[in-house]
């Protein structure tokens, strides 16, 4: 992949990310390797445990502790390898400058205080903030996610507001205090149609307002067409195949995103068409295989020296990359 373009906020270079577990250590992100443009939206989709929130983890420093850890590759952001940044450091950065909104804001956010309180903290902890301006800013941002009466709400606790409030709520969390790069990780996840909608618009108008960059994790790729400017699929913790978003969906050359594409349930179909769907599971970390990980689950026949042999990572149009295994994308 190219590097050092001027317009990169984040560049993830063979990132390599494991667990120590009872049956040994095992790789969940291997090799993985994208950028983040400036006030673009970069989307990461995939099936679940294909690694996708490890490795927005990873970039966050958020893994597990003692079990997970950075084997190898850098995360450079702004300029900064933040894989090798001491504690200290990564924690002025975390919250300020990269921030993370969480698939279930009920577990995100603090039950036995109210809102405007958690607003707060991140305010006061970054930024030396008065606690009265910090409160006059937790409502200004209350506002800004569209809240009705912040007044009133930001005295409220969570279990006080509806699924799209208290995501709205973490979202104000998130951009608080004007980061540079909010990672989504499956925002929508638990809301109803209408809500997501609302959700995913809201995101779009204060990236526009704010000029800020998105990684947005997510399984659906009606999301990723709908916000996205470029995409990353990731199989079994790496990265199969990246374009821009347009391209992906015109030409996707890799079996596996071929196969996502397929499985979109379609607007002209009939009650007895049959879904298309993708046989089998992403494979266990203890039993990933050093070479094409698709294979088992491929139409395509695979030998078994394309098992045992990792594919190159290789640009096959313009800024349109894909693990090359010759099976997949022949």
């Amino acid at each position: 992949m190219p590097t050092g373009q001027s317009d990169n906020l984040l560049e993830v270079r063979n990132l390599v990310t494991a667990f120590d577990t009872d049956v040994g250590q095992l790789t969940a992100v291997d090799g993985v390797s994208f950028e983040v443009r400036k006030g673009q939206t970069l989307g990461i989709v995939g099936e679940s445990g294909c690694g996708k929130s490890v490795t927005a983890m990873s970039v966050m420093r958020l893994l597990p502790q003692p079990m997970g850890k950075i084997l190898g590759g850098d995360v450079f952001f702004d300029g900064v390898n933040l894989a090798t940044l001491p504690r200290d450091e990564m924690r002025s950065i975390r919250g300020n400058r990269i921030s993370m909104i969480f698939q279930e804001p009920m577990t995100a956010l603090n039950p036995v205080h109210p809102i405007g309180k958690q607003i707060c903290e991140v305010l006061t902890q970054h930024h030396d903030m008065n606690p009265d301006i910090a409160w006059g800013k937790a409502i200004e941002m209350l506002e800004k996610v569209g809240i009705p009466s912040p007044e009133i709400r930001v005295t409220e606790y969570p279990h006080q507001l509806s699924g799209g409030m208290r995501q709205r709520v973490v979202i104000a969390i998130a951009l608080a205090c004007g980061p540079e790069l909010v990672i989504a990780d499956e925002p929508t996840t638990a809301l109803d149609v209408t809500i997501q909608a609302q959700i995913l618009d809201l995101m779009k108008s204060l990236q526009r307002d704010l000029g800020m960059s998105i990684i947005l994790i997510t399984h659906d790729l009606g999301v990723i067409a709908e916000t996205c400017d470029e995409v990353c699929v990731m199989y079994a913790g790496r990265v199969v195949e990246r374009a821009s978003a347009r391209e992906i969906f015109a030409k996707p050359r890799h079996a596996y995103t071929q196969g996502l594409l397929h499985s979109i349930p379609r607007l002209n179909g009939t009650p007895k068409t049959k879904l298309n769907t993708i046989d089998g599971m992403v494979p266990a970390l203890k039993d990933l295989k050093p070479g094409c990980r698709f294979a088992p689950r491929s139409e395509r026949k695979h030998e078994q020296h394309h098992l045992e042999e990792r594919p190159d990572f290789q640009e096959v149009g313009q800024n349109h990359w894909v693990e090359a295994c010759p099976i997949c994308v022949g």
